[in-house]
């Protein structure tokens, strides 16, 4: 073997000890001129490509990835490129709320992506309540508000399931008691008489006998409380308390409040919060929103799974 090459990669005369080109011979295995080892590496390579014992890749065994997966993998980098940019270029100014997005064949090319990665991309921001497209009208950008944005927070909390269900109790009930005392501070006419009516139609349902009617019990309950939400003047306080409204909490509401006749208890404790915003008290609304929400948590926790309403009750 010459420097790494294996004899049978090499010309017959040098494989006999000879170097090419002379009459003469050299001792086997030390080739000549620094020209000689030249045209031998040359040889070698056209019969055989690189040298025995090195990888023809040029990556890292470890490296090497199945077709498939580095498609995956290029797929969601394109797609998040396409994210990025497009974030960007609300972020910068460049689009605004309202604003159509550029044509796919030019917006494609200035991302650096191809179409159909773009495509994707816009899909992901709509999910998100980014973009929205508007059939044979192009994409555009969304009014960016709270209620678009955090929509999302909905499919969180039913993702995270009743063993989940008492955190989100508890997120809520800190949320619900700075929007009560907000609501107090900034609450109009309009607002309070709006939260009568609610509790009005409660006492109907109350007053009507027989078997409560206990999904517009509960309509009436998340109505009160996302009404309360709304006249605390934050829209990201609005969407989030909203947004954790999902079936599974509902759910548990159903059990906590139809239940050993908690439902007259919840409409007391619910009169007890409007008149604290009625009042203008700010800290009193915090205190009687979040002893109502702490003690409607309690109570569920202190319930098993049984007594769910049906499927389409959410």
């Amino acid at each position: 073997m010459l420097r790494g090459i294996p004899v049978s990669l090499l010309p017959a005369a040098v494989a006999a000890g000879r170097r090419p080109g002379c009459r003469g011979s050299a001792p086997a295995g030390r080739p000549g001129s620094s020209a000689d080892r030249r045209s031998l590496l040359r040889a070698a390579r056209g019969r055989g490509g690189r040298s025995a014992g090195r990888r023809t890749s040029t990556a890292p065994y470890d490296e090497r990835v199945s077709d498939d997966t580095a498609d995956g993998e290029a797929a969601r980098s394109q797609t998040d490129v396409v994210v990025e940019g497009v974030k960007a270029m609300i972020v910068s100014g460049e689009l605004r709320p309202g604003d159509r997005l550029p044509v796919e064949k030019d917006l494609a090319a200035r991302l650096r992506v191809s179409r159909g990665s773009l495509r994707e991309g816009v899909r992901a921001l709509a999910t998100l309540g980014v973009l929205h497209t508007r059939q044979g009208a192009g994409t555009y950008v969304t009014s960016l508000d709270a209620a678009a944005l955090l929509g999302p927070m909905g499919l969180f909390a039913e993702l995270r399931g009743e063993e989940q269900a008492h955190d989100l109790l508890g997120v809520r009930r800190v949320l619900e008691a700075e929007s009560a005392a907000r609501a107090a501070r900034l609450r109009t006419e309009e607002d309070l008489a709006e939260l009568r009516a609610i509790l009005d139609g409660v006492d109907e349902l109350l007053r009507a006998g027989g078997e409560l009617d206990a999904q517009a019990f509960i309509d009436a309950d998340t109505r009160f409380h996302t009404t309360i939400a709304r006249a605390s003047g934050s829209p990201t306080l609005a969407a989030l308390i909203d947004g954790l409204v999902g079936r599974t909490l509902r759910a548990r509401l159903w059990r906590a409040i139809t239940e050993q006749h908690a439902n007259a208890e919840t409409q007391r404790e619910h009169r007890a919060v409007l008149a604290e915003l009625e009042a203008g008290e700010p800290e009193r609304a915090r205190v009687r929103m979040s002893v109502h929400v702490l003690g409607v948590e309690e109570y569920a926790d202190s319930h098993d799974a049984e007594g769910y309403p049906p499927a389409g009750a959410a």
